[in-house]
């Protein structure tokens, strides 16, 4: 049927894509055909909470308009469906919660099942359903066990409490606490030395004051806080907890989920699987343990680290290291006196930085550094180290592998089977040590080589300059059974 336009909230993908359809911000889109919910037309929510039923806390999300034809689907949530769509604006996870508030408060029966209190030392309790629990005095109290109920409280020293459905918690005062326990609800505290609750599904806790804490525990769900000295956690799945406070933490340990933090001596972490830790402040380290995950950290002094496998760490602040033991699995590091490390298998360590170092110990790995006064170490097999930094060392340990470096006063080392040594800087050294193995060596370099026998004894060692012994640069070396230097493939 056709009606006035409805205000909506719609989740999207990161790329504002929703079921492969693209979006844009400002556009109208209509659809031809049926309009079916769950079925046919463009989706949207009437109540902000449900958003979360099909998108997760991480999601973007925006104001729509609604219009033309109107399909609702009974027994079902407040998702609809629409003929045409007007994509008004996007908004934050704080917007969408702020409307969810506004939403429930509109709902309340303000002028019969009421509860008001305005003294100190007080309380306002309503156990009614279609209610609201008020207090404004401090040392005081607003209870309200009522489904579509509000309990608010704005005094010092207070407590908002509401444990029904499709409700909302909120106290702005100090020294304060808001907990919500119902579904599809919220709990917002912006008081400091505060704290905000929940534990409903399709939820959230919002807290913006300093020395604070939002904490959430249900599923499709988001804790946040912006205040300083403060922590959001949440264990719920596909959820966020986010803190963008100074000396703060975000944790999260549920699953499709991430927890991110951008303040300053601050940590987020995340231990649930196709998850990630994301922390952008000075001082700080971001884990994340579960698997298809990623740990980041941008911020100085600092580590990200991750042992989940099909995963990454990365880091591209200064004095930091990037740590990942999963396999299929990266380590990257761009920052000067960091390290990247990685010790999985199908796996990469990358550093870029200066007075930096790459490892990786896994199998078919690679370990990449391009800083100067830096080493690249791989020790897996069918593996590679590369250094093309100054003053620099790569070094591989491992079978049917490689150890390549440019840069100058350097040199790269390799002790696998039938494996290769190559240097290309100025007053450098390429040395092979492995069964079959060889080196290369530029201007003004030198090489190491070996002959070993078929039960990989070693019988001769040699080392040349380039010029001498008739070595060239920029060709391959071995050594044959009677120990003399030949040309190689």
């Amino acid at each position: 049927m056709n009606q006035q336009p409805i205000i909506a909230y719609k989740g999207f993908n990161a790329d504002l894509t929703c079921r492969d359809f693209q979006f844009q911000i400002g556009e109208t889109y209509t659809h031809e055909g049926k309009v079916e919910a769950c079925a046919s037309g463009f989706h949207a929510c009437e109540n902000p909470m449900d958003v979360f039923n099909y998108y997760n806390p991480t999601s973007r999300f925006a104001i729509v308009e609604c219009s033309g034809e109107i399909s609702k689907e009974s027994n079902s949530d407040s998702k609809i469906a629409c003929g045409s769509i007007h994509i008004k604006a996007e908004i934050g996870l704080p917007t969408l919660i702020s409307k969810a508030v506004d939403l429930i408060l509109s709902k309340i029966k303000w002028d019969t099942a009421k509860e008001s209190n305005t003294g100190f030392q007080s309380a306002a309790t309503n156990t009614g359903y279609y209610s609201a629990a008020t207090n404004t005095g401090y040392q005081s109290a607003a209870t309200n066990t009522g489904f579509q109920s509000a309990a608010t409280n704005t005094g010092f020293q207070s407590a908002a409490t509401n444990t029904g459905s499709y409700s909302a918690a909120t106290n702005t005062g100090d020294y304060s606490a808001a907990t919500n326990t119902g579904d599809r609800s919220a709990a917002t505290n912006t008081g400091f030395q505060s704290a905000a609750t929940n534990t409903g599904y399709q939820s959230a806790a919002t807290n913006t004051g300093f020395q604070s804490a939002a904490t959430n525990t249900g599923d499709y769900s988001a804790a946040t806080n912006t205040g300083d000295y403060s922590a959001a956690t949440n264990t719920g799945f596909q959820s966020a907890a986010t803190n963008t406070g100074f000396q703060s933490a975000a944790t999260n340990t549920g699953s499709y989920s991430a927890a991110t933090n951008t303040g300053d001596y601050s940590a987020a972490t995340n231990t649930g699987y196709q998850s990630a830790a994301t922390n952008t402040g000075d001082y700080s380290a971001a884990t994340n343990t579960g698997f298809q995950s990623a740990a980041t950290n941008t911020g100085d002094r600092s580590a990200a680290t991750n042992t989940g496998y099909q995963s990454a760490a990365t880091n591209t602040g200064d004095y930091s290291a990037a740590t990942n033991t999963g396999f299929q699995s990266a380590a990257t590091n761009t920052g000067f006196q960091s390290a990247a490390t990685n010790t999985g298998s199908y796996s990469a360590a990358t550093n870029t930085g200066d007075y930096s170092a790459a490892t990786n110990t896994g199998d078919r790995s690679a370990a990449t550094n391009t800083g100067f006064q830096s080493a690249a170490t791989n020790t897996g097999y069918q593996s590679a180290a590369t250094n093309t930094g100054d003053r620099s060392a790569a070094t591989n340990t491992g079978y049917q592998s490689a150890a390549t470096n440019t840069g100058d006063y350097s040199a790269a080392t390799n002790t696998g089977f039938q494996s290769a040594a190559e240097v290309t800087g100025s007053h450098s050294v390429a040395a092979a040590f492995g069964y079959e193995s060889k080196s290369k060596a530029g201007e003004s370099g030198a090489i190491v080589c070996v002959y070993r026998n078929d039960d990989n004894e070693l019988i001769h060692i040699r080392a040349s300059k380039v010029g001498d012994n008739g070595i060239e640069a920029g060709k391959w070396y071995t050594l044959d059974e009677s120990g003399e230097f030949v040309e190689a493939e």
